[in-house]
Order: C-alpha cells, then structure tokens, then sequence
C-alpha cells in the first residue's frame, strides 16, 4: 500500500508547476477560511474590481486613461447603489417587519383552517397532536420573540463602525485596485514561485468564465426579481417588493433556492386569499417565472459557462456555503469549475512522458 501511495504521488506531483499550483490554491484557501473575518473589506473589494475591470477596460480602448475611467466607473457604481439602497431598503423593510407583525394573524387562521381538516379526517391527524404544533409554533412565532432576534441580528451584522469601514475602505481599495492594476499584479508576481505556467494556464480558462458567471447571476438575479415584483404587484399581493427579492436572490442557490423561497410565498398567497382562484392564477404564473427563468433566461446568460452536473453543482453549494457562507454560496459554481479546471489542467503521466519526448525531440534536432 505504502508503496502504491508512493507511485501516485510520484506520479502526480513530479511536476514542478504543480506542486506550485497546489501551494497557490491551498495558500489563498487558507488565507480566506483563518482571515476571511478580518480581509472582508479586502476581499470584497477585489471582487467588484474583477467586475468593474471590463467597463475601465472599455474606456482604455477609446483613449480614456486608466486613472479617469477607474473615477468615472467606480462614481457611477456607487451611485447605483446609492439609489438601490435608499429606494428599495426602507420598502423591504416596512414589509418585513409588517410581515412579522402579522405573523400571529396568518397562525390563527391557519389554525382555523387546520382544525377544519382535523375534523373532516382525524385518522391522519388528532387533535390532540394539533394542539401541540400549535402551541410550539406560537411560542417560536412570538412577535415580540421575533422582534428580539431581529434586533439583535442587526446589533451583530450592521453595527455602525463596521458600515463605516465597508463605507470608506471598499470603494477606496475598488479604486486603487482599478487604478494600480499593473503595478500591483507585477508587484504580487514577486510573491509567486516562477514555475507557475500551469497555474496561468488554469487562470486564463477561469478569467473569463468567471466573470461571465457572475455577470449572467447579477442579471438574473435583477430580472427575475423585477419580474416576480411585478407580477405580485398586479395580483395585488402582500409583501411583493420583499417576496420578489427573495425570488430574485433565490436564484443564487441552484436548485434549492427556488424550492425555498416558493414556501413562503405559498403560505403568504395562502392565507391572503386562501384556496381560491386568486391563489391558483398566483401559484401557476410563479410557476411560469422559474419554468423561464430555468429553461430560457439561464441557457441564454450562461451559455458560455462550464457544463456541471448537477450533482457537483449540488455539493459544490453545500461544502463551498458551510466553508464560507453566503460567498461560499454565490461562488459555488466557479469555485466548482476552478476544481474542474485543474482537474483537466493537471498533467498526468502520459502528459509528462509526452513533453518528455517532445523536448528530447527538439534537443536532437538542435
């Protein structure tokens, strides 16, 4: 056996660029999973500058320098999300805490309507067991209760000293980023062993699938959230803006993501109009929504992207979200074609005893 291990790494790890390659991935991995905490802005930072690279490049094509388009790039993008914020925020969040508040309401008619079905069919259920749901789901769906955790929630996650230093640091960085991009990434090379031929190479795969990845996300996340807004709106449900950015953000998490949110939405569509023609029009149009959402807006944003079954793209969620939570979540699938990338790029023995031979080859002519 201990032999057998010895042949494979041989085998595996001969090469000098990928034991190089493995030292940058495990490097960076590390780096995120110890220091992601405190490199947050850093990180953060470094990946808005990959999207925003591609505007600031098409201003260089037109003879606009390097420094004015960074400015003019990042003003505008911050302007966005000034306008995101103060627009669509304070709607969100009237709703959810309306939401909340009327949580108790949604509980007794529910129960109403349980108690019903009990009565018609107690072999499935007893009525005895019915009340004890009850009463656990009272104590859990305490609006007070709630109201503390949501507080306490936003003591932990929007404290004032950490939104001023994403405020300040990130667009700050996002800019030095753009504007030193040369200078930096030569700077960096210092830092790397020479022999990373195999790492550029799975780099150059990666670079722009990862980018087309992300752009194609950030527009399905936008159009589907708009579109589902809307189509609540027109049936005049409750909660739509907040219901349609959960459907817009639920796309992050394939496959999952629509089955989780279409609870909620089901509950809420449930007990405004209870079963009745307004329930099933809302039901069958949130259906068309992901029948094109899946098998039209996806093909058409992500055909360039790498094919993954879904079972990979299944566990990539979940190893790469318990890893590194909500960005493990969002970066699942490049983070899973990265795999896939040095899977393919990692030479073999065949590959070696090739270049082997081919380098004999040429040393012989010469």
């Amino acid at each position: 056996m201990l032999a057998l291990l010895t042949n494979w790494y041989k085998e595996r790890f001969s090469d000098p660029q990928a034991v190089t390659l493995v030292f940058i991935l495990l490097g960076i991995a590390l780096a995120i999973y110890f220091a992601g905490g405190l490199l947050a802005p850093l990180i953060v930072a470094l990946i808005l500058a990959f999207l925003l690279e591609w505007p600031v490049a098409q201003m260089l094509k037109i003879g606009i320098n390097r420094t004015t388009a960074a400015s003019l790039v990042l003003v505008v993008f911050i302007g966005v999300m000034l306008l995101i914020t103060l627009g669509l925020v304070p709607s969100i969040w009237k709703q959810g805490v309306a939401l909340i508040t009327d949580l108790p309401t949604m509980l007794d008619k529910g129960l109403l309507t349980a108690q019903t079905y009990v009565n018609q069919y107690p072999q499935f259920v007893s009525p005895e067991q019915l009340d004890s749901m009850v009463a656990e789901l009272k104590k859990m769906l305490d609006t007070q209760h709630l109201l503390d955790i949501g507080k306490q929630i936003l003591g932990y996650s929007a404290s004032l000293l950490v939104l001023m230093v994403y405020a300040i640091l990130v667009p700050l960085l996002v800019f030095f980023f753009l504007k030193d991009k040369d200078q930096l990434i030569k700077g960096s090379k210092r830092f790397i062993p020479t022999n990373r031929e195999l790492a550029r190479k799975v780099w150059f795969e990666m670079d722009q699938q990862i980018f087309n990845y992300i752009r194609g996300k950030v527009i399905e996340i936008v159009i589907i959230g708009v579109v589902s807004y809307l189509f609540f709106a027109i049936m005049d449900m409750r909660y739509a803006a907040l219901l349609g950015v959960l459907t817009g953000f639920s796309v992050l998490i394939p496959y999952v993501g629509a089955t989780l949110v279409t609870l909620p939405i089901a509950l809420v569509a449930f007990f405004q109009w209870g079963i009745s023609p307004e329930f099933g029009y809302l039901m069958l149009g949130y259906g068309i929504i992901q029948a094109l959402d899946g098998n039209l807006l996806v093909p058409l944003l992500f055909s360039d992207a790498v094919d993954l079954h879904p079972v990979f793209i299944i566990a990539a969620v979940l190893i790469f979200g318990g890893l590194w939570g909500v960005w493990g979540v969002f970066f699942a699938i490049p983070l899973a074609s990265l795999v896939k990338a040095v899977i393919n790029a990692w030479p073999t023995p065949n590959s070696l005893s090739d270049e082997a031979s081919v380098d004999e080859q040429s040393a012989e002519k010469s």
